[in-house]
């Protein structure tokens, strides 16, 4: 049966659409609610046909949605899957907890058929809308047009079971045209991408619950693996280990600044008369420069002929030249021309987002999600470069409005993606509608300061790819002289200049190399001739070395990523935020440096499961996937090969995962977990509380925020010499016990020994030292005093009165009642006395009172909020805030380095956190309703045309 096209009831929503259009700007349009809370769409008369269900995944999505929909229509959200495999055994219905393959959630026996259940938090709106298809004439499944948004359609026909007619709505923006278009034209389910996300999913949960507990038994506890989680630590480790085993190369050269005869006359100072050279050649051979060298220091085998000038080389060559007489050895010019950037896709808005925002991928995907649920942009998870008609239109019109008619192209423009299996169905991120509108009219919208700038960069992207190139003249000057020894020596200069800036106007593309010029950057060189005689304004001798590669940032992650076509880039803002979460991964500024724990992670998967972590490997299973959504493969076959075993690429037998977890008896824990220091007898190892250097018997743990490439030799002796062994401080005259101090995981502190014989119950005292002390200066009578903590008062209205150092400071307690101590000096000196009058005080709720202690730094304004940033000195730790937002700095984050745009990346993921709950005591529920894969999807779906 044909999917219907249903033109009484497009004309409907579209003329419904219009007042509700104009009135979303403002937060208006007529909807409303039934009674079960859901959304009913009341803007006109409807075509007649009863009600119709929307299910869409968010509630605000439907809450546009509806606005946009006439009478008949009620509007409900799923709140994203409302079924997944079970997360714990709790979860497990009692009819399958004795199968063998319960754990993992997937009947590998059976055509690896996943076991689905509703989670409880899911459960009640199931229900509803159950509830509410019962009043339905039709089901209208409206949730995003990816993968996963036709994951959950799939997941609502099975637990729904519609006898009502049922159908897909399909649109890549949230507008009133696109609404009624979708209307119209129903579709039918893609089990193409059905079958594709059920293999992916139960890929995921094979490598992620057979894997795991590997880590968890060799390395630590509670660690994770998943196919692309592992391989994108693995690019951040491998990069480590590049500049752990970097050298770098030292080489000079020369760097003069000519004038022409027209330099110093005041009638020029408008246009440039000097300009700066680097030497190039010597007698013709080329200067070496940084990328003649290897990683390890050394001239690579095809730059042999090169000169390499050390310091004292370029210093007697630059004296030799002193004198000398220079002039243009030649001048060649070209047409310079840069043509638009293409409109965005996910991966190149989360870049960009990024470098000019200075947003995590995360925090970028969640505004996006916002702008496109609001209305404002299309949708935001595409692989596309491609823009409609409609929006080609709206924006040259656009283009030759802002910028005149001169500045756009006679024909439009059109983009193809470079990106592999990319969904070319889909559109690129552009503002939405058949007119765009400009950030400025956005004024009125109840938008937030970080949603209007994401706006703005994707208008501003959109608009620029429909204008002219820009174009100038890129010049390339050669300048020549003889040194008194005759050697000839030539600089080189190169300068651009752009004389129609054409899209440039518009949008400017930021980049991760702070080295390289931005596209409309000029380098203006004065105008020069052949032959012409230059003056020696400045030259001198220039000392280089190379730099080891720099860390990944997320932007750069991103695209690595994709380059290597590992992953789909909808899912890599998770993929961050998950390396980053489970600590193999920790920020520098905007910086990826991996921890040791990472190392030990990626050591073990590389020696044991080594193609598991391959990256062309893991590329390929990403082929796999694509062609199971295009029905060019099946899934069933594909997962036994990969659990199983049996013939892999070029016939080579692939043992399989299930095998390789099999028998883990041969790896050695210790060993995944350690790694030498080059040139030395120090060994880093990963222990459960944290990475430690061990040589011989001696042990010292490494601090948290150490990135790998920084634990040199030196550094690690660093470490070993500072106290962090048992220091005998003396013996207390009182007990006649040994007392000693001693570095914990915790912090310094001091402890008394128990004699020999003690009865097990038996416990020593201990406290922790005081922010005034130090382990090395710890003095006997220090720790006795600390000893006597927490010291007893007395009494006051029947309660035992003590004073006690806690985590947050000094302090006095009466019962359950207590009072801060001003200092730690009362700990030792507070009488009971003074404790009454401390305790017949009010509280103080927040802060103390007294003068506000200064920041720690002042950063400069939030991009976000138009605040003042600064770093202050909390009970917790050191924290940026705006005086709205406070983020706590995170491991790798310091005082003293942390950069403008870090701190505001902190700021907008705490804005954008969800609010933290009060874990309420667990009920007992039912299990949840097992569901096992059906071979087809529901049969009321309207088929495909």
């Amino acid at each position: 049966m044909p999917a219907r096209t249903d033109t009484t009831k497009a004309a409907a929503v579209a003329k419904a659409a219009k007042a509700p259009a104009k009135a979303k700007a403002t937060g208006g349009g007529k909807t409303g609610t039934t009674k079960a809370g859901s959304t009913r769409a009341g803007a006109a008369a409807g075509d007649g046909h009863g009600t119709k269900l929307v299910i869409v995944e968010s509630p605000s999505k439907a809450r546009t949605i509806a606005g946009y929909l006439g009478q008949g229509y009620v509007v409900e959200s799923s709140v994203g899957h409302i079924r997944d495999m079970p997360d714990s055994a709790a979860e497990i219905p009692a009819k399958y907890r004795g199968e063998p393959w319960a754990r993992l959630g997937v009947d590998v026996d059976h055509n690896f058929e996943p076991l689905f259940v509703v989670h409880s938090d899911k459960r009640q709106q199931v229900s509803k809308l159950k509830s509410l298809l019962k009043d339905a004439d039709e089901l209208l499944l409206a949730t995003d047009e990816d993968r996963e948004g036709e994951a959950i359609a799939w997941h609502l026909l099975e637990e729904l079971k519609p006898k009502v007619p049922t159908s897909r709505m399909v649109f890549h923006e949230i507008t009133p045209e696109a609404i009624a278009r979708a209307i119209a034209n129903p579709q039918e389910l893609d089990q193409g991408k059905v079958d594709a996300y059920q293999a992916r999913r139960v890929l995921d949960r094979l490598y992620g619950y057979e894997v795991s507990p590997v880590l968890w038994k060799k390395v630590m506890p509670k660690l994770s693996a998943g196919r692309v989680q592992s391989v994108a630590t693995r690019l951040v480790v491998d990069r480590e280990r590049e500049r752990i085993a970097f050298r770098a190369a030292a080489y000079s050269d020369l760097e003069a600044e000519f004038g022409t005869k027209d330099h110093g006359r005041p009638d020029q100072e408008n246009e440039p008369t000097s300009f700066t050279a680097n030497l190039v050649t010597v007698d013709g051979r080329r200067v070496a420069q940084g990328r003649d060298f290897t990683s390890v220091g050394e001239l690579r085998a095809n730059s042999a002929d090169v000169l390499h000038l050390d310091a004292a080389a370029a210093a007697a060559l630059a004296q030799r030249l002193d004198g000398a007489a220079f002039s243009v050895a030649s001048v060649e010019r070209k047409p310079y021309r840069r043509s638009p950037y293409a409109p965005f896709r996910t991966t190149t808005l989360q870049q960009e987002a990024s470098r000019k925002l200075g947003f995590s991928a995360k925090h970028t995907m969640s505004i996006a999600q916002r702008l496109y649920e609001n209305g404002y942009i299309t949708y935001m998870r595409t692989d596309s470069v491609t823009l409609s008609q409609t929006a080609i239109s709206a924006a040259r019109k656009q283009a030759a409005q802002l910028y005149g008619a001169n500045y756009v192209p006679d024909a439009p423009r059109t983009y193809a993606s470079k990106v592999k299996n990319a969904q070319e169905a889909h559109e690129a991120i552009r503002p939405a509608g058949d007119s765009f509108r400009t950030p400025r009219q956005l004024v009125g919208d109840r938008l937030s300061s970080d949603e209007r700038r994401l706006y703005e960069l994707i208008w501003q992207r959109t608009v620029a790819s429909q204008m002219k190139d820009a174009t100038g003249e890129s010049v390339s000057v050669r300048v020549a002289g003889s040194s008194s020894a005759g050697e000839r020596a030539e600089f080189g200069a190169t300068g651009k200049v752009i004389n129609f800036y054409g899209f440039l106007k518009a949008y400017v593309e930021s980049t991760d190399d702070q080295s390289v010029d931005r596209d409309d950057q000029e380098r203006r060189l004065p105008p020069l001739a052949e032959s012409d005689p230059l003056d020696v304004l400045r030259l001198a001798p220039a000392e280089h070395s190379t730099r080891p590669p720099a860390r990944y940032t997320e932007a750069s992650l991103v695209k690595e990523l994709e380059d290597r076509e590992i992953g789909r880039p909808s899912t890599y803002a998770t993929i961050l935020g998950t390396i980053l979460d489970r600590g193999y991964v920790f920020k520098k500024g905007t910086a990826l440096v991996p921890s040791f724990l990472a190392f030990a992670v990626v050591t073990l998967l590389e020696r044991h499961f080594g193609q598991l972590v391959d990256y062309e490997f893991t590329a390929r299973m990403e082929d796999v996937l694509d062609e199971i959504a295009r029905g060019e493969a099946e899934r069933v076959p594909w997962l036994r090969r990969f659990y199983f075993g049996g013939d892999g690429v070029d016939g080579v037998d692939d043992p399989g995962l299930k095998s390789l977890v099999g028998d883990i008896s041969d790896i050695d824990a210790r060993d995944v977990s350690s790694f030498p220091l080059a040139g030395s007898d120090i060994v880093v190892r990963v222990g459960r509380y944290g990475p430690y250097l061990e040589r011989d018997e001696q042990r010292v743990n490494v601090p948290d925020d150490i990135a790998p490439d920084e634990l040199t030799v030196e550094k690690a002796e660093e470490l070993f010499n500072q106290p962090n062994g048992d220091v005998l401080l003396g013996t207390d005259p009182e007990s006649g016990r040994e007392v000693i101090a001693k570095a914990g995981r915790f912090g310094p502190y001091v402890t008394e020994l128990l004699p020999e014989g003690a009865p097990a119950s038996a416990k020593p005292r201990t406290a922790s030292l005081l922010k005034s002390m130090a382990l090395d200066t710890v003095t006997l009578d220090d720790a006795l005093k600390l000893l006597t903590l927490p010291r007893v008062l007395g009494e006051l209205d029947g309660e035992q009165v003590t004073v006690q150092n806690g985590r947050y400071g000094p302090y006095a307690k009466k019962g359950t009642d207590s009072r801060s101590l001003e200092s730690e000096e009362q700990l030792f000196t507070l009488t009971l006395a003074e404790a009454k009058e401390l305790f017949a005080q009010p509280k103080a709720r927040g802060r103390r009172t007294g003068a506000a202690a200064p920041p720690l730094r002042e950063l400069g304004e939030d991009p976000a909020s138009g605040k003042p940033m600064v770093i202050k000195d909390g009970r917790f730790g050191p924290y940026v805030t705006d005086g709205e937002t406070n983020a706590s700095l995170r491991k790798g984050d310091e005082v003293a380095s942390i950069t403008v745009q870090r701190a505001a990346e902190l700021l907008a993921d705490r804005r954008t956190a969800p609010p933290s709950t009060r874990r309420s005591a667990p009920t007992r529920k039912k299990a949840a309703t097992p569901t096992r894969k059906t071979a087809t999807p529901t049969r009321s779906a309207t088929k495909r045309s």
